[in-house]
C-alpha cells in the first residue's frame, strides 16, 4: 500500500497542515509520497522532501496550477491516483475544495476529517458536532481521506531526504478561471497554527472592544485572535477569526475564551485544546464544562487585569 498526501502550499513553502496531514497517511500503512501541484513550487517540493517518513515526492509544475484551482488539482490527482491505495488531503479549506471533486471522478465514496485511523480500511470522524465518533469502513479500491489535522501530530519537517519526481502536468480544464483574491494579511500567527488564541464572543459588544480588551492580551502572549459565531456574525469581528464547526478547527497549547457562552458548534471547534481558559460572568455558561480554568468575573475587569500582571 502507498498513501499519496495533496499537499498543500505556497508554491515557495509547505503549509503545516501538510506535516499532520503525512502523520495520517503513515498510520494508514505502506509508503508515503507527497504531491506537489503549483507553478514555480521547486521550493515547497525541497520541503516536502526533508518531512520525516516521505519516501517520494512528486512535482506536477505549470503555470495554470499557479492559483491551485480545485479543477486542475482534482484532475492532476486523478492522472495518477491508479497507483495509490489511500489519497489524503488536510481537511482545510482547498483540501474540502478538491477531495469531493477526486472521489466523484474516481466513482468513491469520501471519508471525511477523520480523526483516527483504527486500520488501512477503518478510520473514526467525529459527527454531531463532535458529540459522537463514527467509525467507517471503506471498501474502496482507492479510499479518498480528509484529515482533521488537529488530531494528528505533525510528522518532523527535517531529517528525511525523499527523492523529487517530476510529473506531467494535465491540461487545463478550463471550466473555472482565477479573477482575484482579498487575503487578510496578520502580523499575528496564523489561526490554526498558534500556539495560544485568545478568542472572544458576543458579550464584548462590539469590534472596538476586540480592540480594547483583548488586543492588548493577545499582544502580550503574541497569540492569535479568534471569536465566536455569534461575534463574527454581529459584525463584532472579521470571518477568519471565526472558531468553530463552521470556522476554523484549532488546538493550540493555549485557549483563552472571553465572554464565550460555549455553543456546541463553537466547543467542536476548539475543545481539542491542550489548556483551556474560560471568563465568563455566567456560572452555568456551557464554557465552564470543558475549561480546565474557569474565572466567573466581567471579563470587561478580568481581562485588563490579566493583562496587566502578565
Amino acid at each position: 500500500m502507498t498513501a499519496l498526501v495533496i499537499a498543500e502550499h505556497d508554491h515557495g513553502t509547505l503549509k503545516g497542515a501538510t506535516c499532520n496531514t503525512v502523520t495520517a497517511a503513515q498510520q494508514a500503512g505502506g509508503d508515503v509520497h507527497v504531491l506537489i501541484a503549483g507553478s514555480n513550487a521547486r521550493g515547497a517540493a525541497e520541503a516536502a522532501a526533508k518531512i520525516a517518513g516521505v519516501t517520494k515526492v512528486l512535482l506536477a509544475d505549470a503555470p495554470h496550477l499557479a492559483e491551485q484551482l480545485a479543477e486542475n488539482v482534482a484532475a492532476q490527482v486523478v492522472a495518477i491516483a491508479r497507483d495509490y491505495s489511500h489519497l489524503v488531503f488536510p481537511a482545510t479549506a482547498h483540501g474540502k475544495n478538491v477531495a469531493p471533486r477526486v472521489a466523484a471522478l474516481l466513482d468513491v465514496a469520501q471519508v471525511s476529517d477523520i480523526s483516527k485511523v483504527v486500520s488501512p480500511d477503518t478510520f473514526e470522524r467525529p459527527i454531531y458536532a463532535g458529540n459522537a465518533i463514527a467509525t467507517v469502513q471503506s471498501s474502496d479500491k482507492t479510499k479518498v481521506l480528509t484529515v482533521r489535522t488537529t488530531a494528528f501530530d505533525p510528522a518532523a519537517a527535517g531529517g528525511g531526504s525523499a527523492p523529487i519526481e517530476t510529473v506531467q502536468a494535465v491540461a487545463d480544464a478550463g471550466t473555472s478561471r482565477f479573477v482575484g483574491a482579498e487575503i487578510a494579511k496578520s502580523d499575528r500567527p496564523e489561526l490554526t497554527a498558534a500556539k495560544i488564541i485568545v478568542s472572544g464572543g458576543r458579550a464584548l459588544g462590539g469590534s472596538d472592544k476586540f480592540s480594547e480588551v483583548l488586543t492588548p492580551l493577545a499582544d502580550k502572549l503574541n497569540a492569535a485572535l479568534g471569536a465566536s459565531r455569534a461575534a463574527v456574525d454581529a459584525g463584532y469581528a472579521p470571518n477568519d477569526w471565526q472558531v468553530g464547526q463552521t470556522g476554523k478547527i484549532v488546538a493550540p497549547q493555549l485557549y483563552i475564551a472571553c465572554g464565550i457562552s460555549g455553543a456546541i458548534q463553537h466547543l467542536a471547534g476548539m475543545k481539542d485544546s491542550k489548556v483551556i481558559v474560560a471568563i465568563n460572568k455566567d456560572p452555568e455558561a456551557p464554557i465552564f464544562s470543558v475549561a480546565d480554568y474557569g474565572l466567573e468575573a466581567d471579563l470587561f475587569t478580568a481581562v485588563p487585569e490579566l493583562t496587566r500582571s502578565i
